[in-house]
């Protein structure tokens, strides 16, 4: 089995919001598989596909995003799923908006929820998908991520989301490297 984490924010007032990019990209895998959500015990959303004969675990963090690993790190112990099996999507303020980029390790790069995963699980090298959102003109990162895409930008961002899950769809039968080399 295979874990695929959407990072994010909960509730309404974050859900269309930059930081919560991660959580856009697994609600379209749940969407095109039709499964439904279920709250977890580990204070996170889960929901199952199968995917070219892959179980994969699709997770949304209720935990904030500053605390990801606290709902991350339980889940893989409980379905005794190793970091290789691990997939983390999230927003990256230094691509521009609708890049993605895929990456096997890397610091958190001042992301406060990779700070909470790294610390969690206790490395750094687990495979993961970056969003690009880019940067503010103003510096104003905090209300930046937390602020919802403007129109001019919301063709982009659907074609990462897009593309994102594609890219998961792709690792359910080639390795990350593999994938890597295609989406990147």
């Amino acid at each position: 089995m295979k874990m695929i984490v959407g990072l994010g924010n909960p509730g309404k007032k974050y859900e269309r919001t930059r930081h919560n990019v991660g959580f856009m990209v697994v609600d379209e895998l749940s969407f095109r598989y039709q499964t439904p959500w279920k709250k977890s015990k580990f204070n996170g959303m889960t929901s199952s596909i199968v995917v070219n004969g892959e179980k994969m675990l699709l997770v949304k963090p209720l935990t904030f995003m500053n605390l990801s690993g606290e709902c991350v790190r339980p889940l893989m112990d409980y379905y005794d799923i190793s970091v290789d099996d691990v997939m983390i999507i999230y927003d990256d303020l230094d691509l521009p908006t609708g890049k993605i980029r895929l990456r096997q390790k890397g610091s958190a790069g001042g992301h406060n929820g990779m700070k909470s995963l790294i610390q969690h699980l206790k490395t750094q090298e687990f495979n993961r998908i970056r969003v690009g959102v880019d940067r503010p003109a103003n510096g104003d990162i905090i209300n930046y991520v937390l602020g919802d895409f403007p129109k001019a930008e919301q063709a982009d961002i659907i074609d990462a989301i897009k593309k994102s899950a594609d890219a998961v769809e792709a690792w359910s039968s080639k390795d990350f490297a593999e994938v890597m080399n295609q989406f990147n």
